[in-house]
């Protein structure tokens, strides 16, 4: 095949901002499938005949699995280089989404969530990894804000369609078929972007010619610690679904529109907390423990407009984390090791949403009070480590000063 890659910088900008948009249609039709399906996920396992706890473990469960995975396809990336191949075996397992219009009982559609997700941990490091290269011309916040913004308008969408589903039939079957219509979207889109880039490594190598990230973490165990505390913090939304339809506080076809909500917030704020990253860095991780406690606070009440404020909050941490997070993986790791940082980081990210998830169904059980509680905890306790993140960054900016002047 090929290499289309320009060689000068003008160009090299034009073509990463195409195979942005490209990859970012890609997850637009991929999210609309994942997301339609989770933003009902919590009431259904209830209309299964599961519980709080069940809901809560599932979701957990998927979250690590979706994300602990990536440490081991993230190795096999960086060694193999099959960008492109491990995406669409990826994206591939979406398959089990429409298939969850056939699971009688919950067990079988926890086996299919669990299975969707191992498919979002084969492709998002490929597809991390390829969004890095094409975000060194254009400025990483920017780019991978982009990416997440047109991934939300999908996520967006998918609940849409359940509601449609909801209205029209009366039951969720119909949704989860539907949402199997946009798979052939994602195989489209992904084939030509693959076509329009197949050696995407070059567009940064062509850039700065060696492809050697300018710094490192200032130590990835304060980084790690403050993504697992952020995290155990971070509600899900398939428990607060549950909460909405245990509690009877809206309409089965309500809920779908308010996970739709919380991700038109995600769209907005992945655009600008892009813009600021690229001016400000990693402080914007800052907001997390704020909005994690909000969104405690506010969406296990028993107030509708309460509830649907704390899952807007919710929306608004997704579209920060998941930018941020990506964005300074990607400014900070030479190209060689990106996908097993990516891997690394994920798999905390993962491991503390899995945490917090199975807390957080457990204590719902006791009472909101106990949950909010464990938020604050946990909340102050990643606050705290960011300032050791911050420290660490000085002590770094001052040996590389003093190590300047010694000869």
């Amino acid at each position: 095949m090929s290499d289309p890659t320009p060689d000068n910088s003008q160009g090299v900008r034009e073509l990463s901002v195409r195979l942005i948009l490209l990859l970012g249609v890609v997850s637009l039709f991929g999210s609309l499938v994942s997301n339609g399906a989770r933003s009902v996920i919590g009431p259904y396992i209830l209309l299964l005949g599961g519980s709080a706890a069940v809901v809560g473990l599932i979701a957990g469960l998927g979250e690590f699995v979706g994300y602990a995975l990536r440490f081991v396809t993230g190795v096999y990336v960086d060694q193999s280089r099959q960008y492109w191949k491990m995406a669409m075996a990826g994206y591939g397992l979406l398959v089990a989404i429409p298939l969850l219009a056939f699971a009688g009982r919950w067990e079988v559609a926890a086996f299919l969530i669990i299975f969707e997700r191992i498919g979002k941990a084969i492709r998002t490091p490929a597809r991390d990894k390829i969004l890095s290269h094409a975000t060194a011309s254009v400025g990483r916040g920017w780019g991978f804000g982009v990416h997440k913004a047109l991934d939300q308008i999908g996520a967006v969408l998918g609940p849409l369609v359940m509601v449609a589903a909801l209205v029209f039939t009366g039951g969720y079957g119909a949704g989860f078929l539907l949402l199997g219509i946009p798979l052939t979207g994602v195989a489209a889109v992904l084939l030509f972007a693959r076509e329009v880039v197949p050696k995407p490594g070059r567009l940064e190598m062509q850039l700065n010619g060696s492809g050697e990230a300018a710094g490192e973490l200032p130590g990835i165990i304060p980084y790690a610690t403050f993504i697992f505390l952020g995290m155990a913090g971070f509600a899900n939304f398939p428990l607060i679904s549950f909460h909405l339809k245990a509690g009877s506080i809206t309409s089965d076809t309500t809920i779908p529109l308010i996970y739709a909500s919380a991700m038109v917030v995600s769209v907005i704020v992945a655009l600008l907390v892009g813009r600021t990253f690229d001016r400000i860095g990693t402080r914007v991780l800052l907001t997390i423990p704020v909005l994690s406690t909000a969104t405690a606070l506010l969406a296990f009440s028993l107030t509708p407009g309460l509830v649907i404020a704390g899952s807007l909050a919710w929306g608004a941490g997704i579209g920060i984390f998941e930018t941020v997070l990506r964005a300074s993986i990607a400014e900070v790791t030479a190209l060689e090791y990106r996908g097993e940082a990516y891997g690394i980081l994920s798999a905390v990210f993962g491991t503390a949403w899995f945490v917090g998830s199975v807390v957080m169904g457990i204590l719902y059980e006791v009472s909101f009070a106990h949950i909010v509680t464990y938020v604050i905890i946990v909340e102050t306790a990643a606050v705290a480590t960011y300032l050791w993140i911050y420290r660490a960054r000085i002590v770094v900016r001052i040996q590389e000063g003093v190590g300047g002047l010694i000869p």
